[in-house]
C-alpha cells in the first residue's frame, strides 16, 4: 500500500453517526424556541398590572384586626393603595407622609390603605404601632392582590380617583413633592 492509498482510504472513512440525544435536541430545541417565543409575545400584548386610566384591580382583605377592607367599599373616594413592608427601608421615610396627607385631605374623603407585602403580620402590626400608622392595612395572602396590581416590589403606590380608575403610580419611595402632587390629582379627577 502506498502513501497516497492509505490516505485516500483515510479520508473515505465511513461518516460517523450523530448520537440519538443530538437527534432529540435537535428535534425538541425548535418546538421549545417556538413556545417560549409565543409565551412572551402573550405577556407583551398582556397589561401587566394596574394600568393609569383603567378601573383599579378589586380586592377584598382583612386588616390586621380582622375587619373586611375592600377596595369596593371605598367607591367615590379618592384612594392611596401603599403595597409596603415592615422590612422596606424606604417605607419609613413614606408612612409619616402618607400620616400628613391623610390628615391634611380627610375632608376630602382621602383613603389610605396599605397593602402588606411578603411580610408575617406580627412585624407589620408592630411597624404601624411605631410608626403612629391610623389606616388600614391588610396582609396579603398568596400575593394575589399584588400580582394583580403588578407589583415589583415595596414601597408601590397606586392613586385611584373617585371613579375607581388608576390616576397615577409611583414605583420606589416618593417624596413629599411627588405625593401631593399624585393627592392632588386623585383630589381633582371626577
Amino acid at each position: 500500500m502506498t502513501a497516497a492509498s492509505a490516505t485516500h482510504r483515510a479520508d473515505e472513512a465511513p461518516a460517523r453517526r450523530l448520537p440519538r440525544a443530538y437527534l432529540v435536541v435537535a428535534a425538541v430545541l425548535p418546538l421549545l424556541l417556538l413556545a417560549l417565543y409565543v409565551a412572551l409575545l402573550n405577556r407583551v400584548s398582556a397589561p401587566l398590572g394596574a394600568q393609569i386610566g383603567q378601573p383599579a384591580p378589586s380586592f377584598a382583605l382583612a386588616d390586621l384586626n380582622g375587619k373586611p377592607l375592600r377596595l369596593a367599599d371605598l367607591s367615590g373616594r379618592p384612594v392611596v393603595v401603599n403595597f409596603w413592608a415592615s422590612w422596606c427601608g424606604p417605607c419609613v421615610e413614606e408612612f409619616p407622609l402618607l400620616q400628613r396627607a391623610r390628615a391634611a385631605h380627610a375632608s376630602d374623603g382621602l383613603a389610605v390603605v396599605g397593602i402588606i407585602y411578603q411580610d408575617q403580620s406580627e412585624p407589620a402590626r408592630a411597624f404601624m404601632r411605631r410608626m403612629g400608622a391610623t389606616w388600614p392595612a391588610a396582609m396579603d395572602p398568596g400575593g394575589k392582590v399584588a400580582s394583580d396590581y403588578g407589583i415589583y416590589g415595596p414601597p408601590e403606590t397606586f392613586f385611584i380617583g373617585r371613579d375607581g380608575r388608576v390616576v397615577g403610580h409611583q414605583i420606589g419611595q416618593f417624596s413629599a413633592r411627588d405625593l401631593d402632587q399624585q393627592i392632588a390629582a386623585i383630589l381633582a379627577k371626577e
